[in-house]
């Protein structure tokens, strides 16, 4: 079972909180996680920005870096209205990429390698975005599944795949980061695994394991790249999305 590459996301019950309505809530240690996750970006931006200083600390440094990043990433896609989003989109990046970071760590769980978790993320950026559109222009948000200038002879056809398209977005959003996030890790657990496996070998074993090794160290690198990267998507798309809501005509 240690070397089962699948292992590593199962969703264990730690401990039951009772039954409600015969079903039960208990917590699990991807919730568990979760609330670590919560924690240590807390404990992070209270600890960094509390000796607020002329000349920043490292730590300072890093938070003052992630501000800059979201802000001019959703300025730069919504425009200056888009800010008033900032809190959501700032939280959205941080989770995610604490929970990726924090997944790299052996025996630790990644709950962006679990779809409802992605799913729900990419949810409440959907829900955000129609909910706002709606308020902000009334009915003048269905402008963004009908592009201006559009002859009315193929308008319901485009209108259709417009809806297609924006109905796809919390698709392509959350299986973009849990695909990514689960092939990951089960590449770089399998490469581990041969480490493990061909070490019992002896000698021969041993010189074998040199590059599963090496693989294995690779990945880990690669691993910490996509970490990082797959948050600023999910953050660069969030923005694009919240535009939509702001100007919707095309």
């Amino acid at each position: 079972m240690a070397n089962d590459p699948i292992h590593q996301f199962q969703i264990t019950k730690i401990f039951s909180l009772g039954e409600v309505g015969g079903v039960e809530f208990a917590m699990t240690n991807s919730a568990l996680f979760m609330i670590a996750i919560v924690l240590v970006i807390s404990g992070f931006l209270i600890l960094s920005t509390s000796g607020r200083g002329l000349v920043p600390t490292r730590w300072q440094s890093t938070a003052e870096m992630m501000y800059e990043l979201v802000a001019s990433t959703l300025r730069n896609s919504a425009g200056t209205e888009g800010m008033k989003f900032f809190p959501l989109v700032f939280s959205l990046f941080a989770f995610v990429l604490t929970a990726n970071l924090i997944g790299l760590f052996p025996y630790f769980f990644t709950v962006t390698s679990h779809l409802i978790v992605t799913l729900a993320l990419a949810l409440i950026v959907i829900v955000t975005v129609v909910i706002y559109g709606f308020m902000r222009n009334g009915l003048g948000f269905l402008k963004l599944f009908v592009p201006s200038g559009l002859p009315g002879a193929i308008a319901p056809f485009i209108a259709l795949i417009e809806v297609l398209s924006f109905l796809s977005r919390p698709v392509s959003l959350s299986l973009r980061l849990f695909g990514n996030m689960l092939a990951g890790h089960i590449v770089l657990k399998v490469f581990a695994g041969f480490v493990v496996s061909l070490s019992a070998a002896g000698a021969v074993g041993w010189f074998g394991a040199l590059f599963p090794f090496a693989m294995t160290i690779a990945l880990t690198a690669l691993e910490f790249l996509v970490a990082v990267l797959q948050a600023y998507v999910f953050t660069i798309l969030t923005c694009v999305y919240l535009n939509d809501a702001i100007h919707p005509s095309h």
